[in-house]
């Protein structure tokens, strides 16, 4: 039965191999390093399908597999040209201006941590998700989801943080709602936000916008906030000097659009961290994004307990960085903005955009060579929002 299951799953390898051969047109004129990258290609061509019978933590990491539930799911049920962008926030046309429409929740283990707790997050979160939509956050909404016997206190602490976080980004919490479930149900407290913008200038960001040549920016060191999270949450024997990054970031939206116009995309690089968001680029626009390892800012604490935990920073959440696509000839000019900027002091371009291998993200590595760099299907540290 064995030998019978072998040779049966070879044919269907060969038989697979035969018609891979067949689409890629001469096969032989192709590196293998080119015939590997087409058939990456050719599998993420493919229609996103969900094949677990259940919800996993990994469908809400940000990786591969929320893109699947997503596309899969709920894009099929509620298809419209405006979800169909798959943006932070929805850019909305009513009568003579533009809103943007978002909305978030937040489900971070702790509740409070270096830097911040769930409150000043959920706040920040929102406001970035409409500043990088190229709109000024206006209005928010709050629901608590409450688990009976959590302390007043706490919960206090949180609307408090909330209420200094929104009077800092200049936005009002004008509605919300409350609902408590039984005991051993919630863990303590998760939140629901929305929020509306205005765009105020004529800007059209996102991936149809990315040309070859554009520059990749990130505001700031990257990773701080997983892994100050993971780090506070106390199951791993490892102290560090972080905190989480946690900030509103439509004041640094607002320098960069000033000094360059040429901006294409603006993405915050929460979960699944900076390789999620260059990799959604890379597929949505069927270009290249090539980045250069030792141009990325890394923090020497984020460093170090990433590598003792087997994890690649491109991979862990921020809540205080953004991701900018630039015109390649107003790439300098937006580096500058950013670092005259409090939030932006530590921003870097890290690569370009190229034209091949499409969809594919590249990494120069530090050590001369270059390799692919994914979507995770999951997230090594859940939980972080």
């Amino acid at each position: 039965m064995t030998t019978e299951r072998t040779a049966g799953w070879v044919a269907r390898a060969v038989a697979e191999a035969e018609a891979e051969a067949t689409a890629d047109h001469e096969p032989g004129r192709l590196s293998p390093e080119q015939q590997v990258l087409q058939r990456i290609e050719r599998a993420r061509r493919r229609a996103p399908k969900i094949r677990e019978s259940r919800i996993t933590l990994a469908h809400g990491a940000g990786g591969k597999a929320t893109h699947s539930l997503i596309e899969g799911l709920f894009v099929e049920a509620f298809r419209n040209p405006t979800l169909e962008e798959l943006d932070d926030g929805a850019v909305l046309t009513v009568g003579a201006g533009r809103l943007a429409f978002t909305t978030d929740s937040y489900v971070v283990s702790p509740l409070f941590f270096p830097g911040g707790d769930i409150g000043d997050l959920a706040v920040n979160g929102t406001v970035n998700d409409l500043a990088v939509s190229g709109a000024r956050p206006r209005y928010l909404s709050a629901g608590f989801i409450l688990e009976e016997g959590f302390p007043v206190a706490d919960l206090r602490r949180i609307t408090t943080s909330m209420a200094a976080a929104a009077e800092r980004a200049g936005v009002q919490v004008v509605t919300g709602d409350t609902k408590v479930v039984q005991r051993g149900k919630a863990d303590g407290c998760y939140i629901n936000t929305a929020g509306v913008g205005v765009l105020e200038r004529p800007v059209s960001l996102g991936p149809r916008h990315v040309r070859p040549g554009d520059a990749i920016v990130v505001s700031g060191p990257i990773g701080d906030h997983g892994v100050t999270i993971m780090l506070a949450r106390g199951e791993l024997d490892i102290a560090a000097d972080l905190v989480s990054d946690t900030a509103a970031l439509h004041g640094l939206v607002d320098t960069l659009l000033d000094a360059a116009p040429g901006v294409r995309l603006l993405r915050d690089a929460t979960r699944g961290g900076v390789a999620t968001i260059l990799n959604e680029v890379a597929q949505a626009a069927q270009l290249a994004v090539v980045v250069d390892e030792a141009s990325v800012p890394v923090r020497p604490a984020v460093t170090g307990a990433c590598e003792l935990l087997g994890i690649d920073p491109l991979y862990v959440a921020c809540e205080g960085r953004l991701v900018a696509v630039v015109d390649g000839t107003q790439a300098e000019a937006a580096l500058a903005a950013l670092r005259g900027h409090p939030l932006g002091e530590g921003a870097a371009i890290v690569g370009r955009v190229a034209a091949d291998p499409p969809g594919m993200v590249l990494l120069h590595t530090a050590f001369g060579g270059t390799r692919v760099v994914d979507m995770l299907v999951g997230d090594p540290l859940p939980r972080i929002c």
